[in-house]
């Protein structure tokens, strides 16, 4: 399982490079701007100089409405300025044949130019608040558009978290769902310790996380500390060495 850091900004991206050695992936987003919300093409520019040559830069391209060309400029700006995961919230998506039609001029926007970014179509597990595409949707609706990932996050951040709205038993059939599409499956949304090893028994490839990793577990007003990007990862590699042993114990 992959760990996604989401810092703010320049100023929190230099706190993720202290403890890169713990995260996979850095995560360029603007967080008072809406769950997925997108930061300048500048910030991204300065975060892919910041953080090492092989840790990879994703950015958002917002939570974003259903206006497929807009949203086709703006990933492409996002890819131009250094990303190679390119995350797009299907936030104004009413239907799949929406999302799709977002997500396809996504994937044709970004792949002309740099064939070997990974495009993620978005969606969120409160989809039920905000009216959009259902959250088992997302792995068709990825497959249909040629997307490499289907995400999970939550729109509102209230305090509720991913299990919250989609129990861990409706995450599990989304993983297999993306999994039997051959994509990968990333999931986010106030995502905390206590999560992992739900997350790595359903066989998760990508967590994202913010707030467990800022101080005084804050995603809005607190900064992101590498001693706790540390622990975070220890507890997922914990995590992962037991359920491996608990296989190899059933096989």
């Amino acid at each position: 399982m992959l760990l996604l850091i989401s810092p703010d900004g320049v100023e929190e991206a230099h706190e993720c490079v202290k403890a890169a050695e713990h995260l996979d992936i850095v995560d360029v987003k603007k967080p008072d701007e809406g769950s997925l919300g997108a930061n300048f093409p500048w910030v991204i520019r300065e975060i892919r100089d910041a953080v090492p040559a092989d840790k990879p830069v994703s950015a958002t391209v917002g939570d974003v409405p259903y206006k497929p060309g807009t949203v086709a400029q703006a990933a492409l700006g996002a890819a131009v300025s250094g990303a190679t995961y390119i995350k797009v919230g299907l936030y104004g998506c009413t239907t799949p044949e929406q999302a799709v039609d977002v997500m396809r001029g996504v994937v044709r926007a970004v792949k002309e130019y740099r064939p070997d970014a990974f495009v993620v179509a978005s969606g969120y597990a409160d989809a039920h608040r905000i009216g959009c595409v259902n959250p088992l949707a997302l792995p068709d609706i990825a497959l249909r558009s040629g997307s490499d990932a289907a995400m999970l996050d939550t729109a509102v951040k209230d305090g509720t978290r991913l299990f919250d709205h989609v129990p861990s038993e409706i995450c599990a059939e989304f993983v297999r769902r993306a999994h039997e599409a051959d994509l990968l499956a990333a999931l986010a949304g106030s995502v905390h310790v206590g999560d992992l090893g739900a997350l790595t028994r359903i066989g998760t490839d990508i967590v994202g996380v913010r707030g467990a990793v800022c101080a005084g577990g804050d995603r809005t007003t607190g900064r992101i500390q590498p001693h706790l990007v540390a622990a975070f990862r220890a507890e997922m590699d914990r995590h992962a060495r037991e359920h491996t042993a608990a296989v190899v114990t059933a096989g």
